[in-house]
């Protein structure tokens, strides 16, 4: 089934840069890149919290100034939106009261957004996987894709933020299918290389190898990548055995990636007490930006509901 995906999603008109205080510097330095290159309105959106309360100098009764935070919020975000205005940009600084993963989705369904960037956080003191539960709650429900800028992204300034090289993790459910046509789109746009990765768990290789080569499989993965855009982008498939993390983590710094794409499926709830998902560890420990398809996207786009095979599960784990 051919994927219907729109025009914004690759090439945006306008992107959405979720911000909290202080900025994540290196968001907000690939949104600013991602804009002047295509030329997108960039929207700074904030969302700040309304359980915070100040106290009358007079009475000593304490209430919440609304009014007073949304322009202390703003003025602390002005830099940021001078600076994307001073490189030429559009740029717009929203500032909502309210819980952040609500406000930043329920602006994406009140205006035309085709993409949205958002930091995350850095790994716990003792080493604990952490992205954040407003990264986690935004890319599990938003209707577009959502790039991550996890705490091991290298800063990019050096390239000039250019995206020369994509990698996509793939399998072959109808699913991924759009993934890696999502993907392909992209390298189109930036005129990059396109690596298609699908890892073998060790414990499905007899199954998934059943009458099956190497080759086979690798060219299942080039039939995902619709036949108008092969001729027009490098394409390179890679089918490891291995666990899925580590080699798409690898993949990645070895082909020096500058973007990784993925499809953001349910967890099980093994994965979700755990947080032995893939997505979830890569966006953790990924060195370069990762975009997200989260389930209700690929749904708009044509993708049927299946449950996944047990091989194919380890697509299934953001969380």
């Amino acid at each position: 089934m051919a994927a219907v995906f729109k025009p914004g999603w690759s090439r945006p008109s306008t992107i959405l840069f979720a911000t909290d205080i202080p900025a994540n510097e290196r968001a907000f330095a690939f949104a600013l890149a991602q804009a002047q290159e295509f030329g997108s309105d960039l929207i700074l959106v904030h969302a700040y919290d309304t359980l915070v309360v100040a106290e009358s100098e007079d009475s000593g009764i304490r209430y919440y100034d609304y009014a007073a935070a949304a322009r202390s919020e703003k003025q602390q975000l002005e830099p940021l939106a001078q600076r994307a205005r001073e490189a030429g940009l559009n740029c717009e600084l929203v500032v909502r009261p309210g819980l952040p993963a609500e406000e930043i989705l329920a602006f994406t369904r009140e205006r035309q957004i085709d993409r949205i960037v958002m930091g995350t956080q850095s790994p716990g003191p003792i080493g604990k996987l952490l992205v954040g539960s407003v990264a986690e709650a935004v890319l599990r429900s938003a209707a577009l894709p959502v790039c991550i800028i996890g705490p091991d992204v290298v800063e990019g300034s050096y390239r000039s933020f250019a995206t020369r090289t994509i990698l996509c993790a793939a399998s072959l459910n109808e699913a991924t299918s759009m993934v890696a046509a999502f993907a392909a789109e992209l390298a189109l746009q930036h005129h990059a290389r396109l690596i298609l990765q699908h890892v073998i768990r060790p414990q499905d290789r007899a199954e998934i190898l059943a009458g099956r080569t190497l080759d086979d499989i690798e060219a299942g993965l080039l039939a995902l990548v619709p036949q108008k855009v092969q001729g027009q982008i490098e394409i390179q498939t890679v089918v490891v055995p291995g666990d899925p993390t580590e080699e798409l983590l690898y993949q990645s710094r070895m082909q020096q990636a500058d973007l990784v794409v993925l499809g953001a499926h349910g967890a099980s709830a093994f994965a979700a007490i755990t947080r032995h998902g893939v997505v979830y560890k890569v966006l953790a420990h990924s060195h370069c930006p990762v975009i997200t398809l989260s389930p209700l996207m690929l749904g708009e786009c044509g993708a049927k509901h299946e449950k996944a095979h047990p091989a194919e599960a380890y697509m299934a784990g953001v969380f």
